[in-house]
């Protein structure tokens, strides 16, 4: 007997909001909200991984899980060679750029520009397309006490309504990305489980459109 097909999804939000999909699709996650401390679990023909967001494409990179839901801005910011082949259309937010309110960000006239982020690689690129030259500091977490602390002057962050940075005396001065959940397959598990696999697709595209 064949081994169920494994799927890699975020903890937190993104996994309610996918679970709702998956259902409507015919597989049911309810084992996945049974225990909170267990990190793999049986779902039927699916074996659910539960793993940080940043984490997932990696799993998936090599083989470790046929499948994930995992958001644009890893995907973005890591590169990997995967296969995307639904936006599923959940956990959306936005990649911005925010400065402190009370002093804004002169870039043609600023001499050194430190922008601090957990993307690099996607604030990289963003920089070059604008034409500014900036050193970039990398961050893991409490992104917005750059400015305020005088690590930096601007931050790349992701938000969805912007009330930490308000709250935080930051303010939003463009956006770099649109940022939403999407279904990432393994090249080379669709190549030897493409039945399966496309299957499964079919199903959440099904489910997608008939939201």
């Amino acid at each position: 007997m064949s081994r169920p097909l494994i799927l890699a999804l975020p903890k937190g939000r993104i996994l309610d909001e996918a679970a709702g999909i998956f259902a409507r699709a015919g597989y049911d996650l309810a084992p996945v909200f049974g225990d909170s401390r267990k990190l793999v679990h049986e779902c039927g023909p699916l074996r659910v991984l539960v793993l940080r967001n940043s984490d997932i494409a990696t799993y998936v990179a090599h083989g470790a899980a046929d499948a994930g839901v995992v958001g644009s801005d890893v995907l973005d910011e890591e590169g990997r060679e995967l296969y995307e082949p639904l936006d599923l259309g959940i956990g959306r937010c936005r990649m911005i750029v925010a400065e402190r309110a009370d002093q804004p960000v002169d870039d043609r006239t600023l001499s050194h520009l430190r922008v601090a982020t957990k993307y690099p690689r996607t604030t990289r690129r963003y920089l070059e397309a604008k034409g500014i030259t900036a050193e970039l500091i990398k961050l893991s977490g409490a992104i917005e006490l750059g400015p305020l602390t005088g690590l930096c002057e601007r931050v790349v962050d992701i938000t969805q309504t912007g009330e930490t940075l308000r709250q935080n005396g930051l303010v939003e001065v463009d956006t770099v990305a649109q940022v939403s959940a999407r279904l990432v397959v393994s090249p080379a598990r669709l190549k030897l489980d493409g039945d399966r696999l496309g299957a499964m697709i079919d199903k959440l595209e099904r489910a997608l459109q008939a939201s």
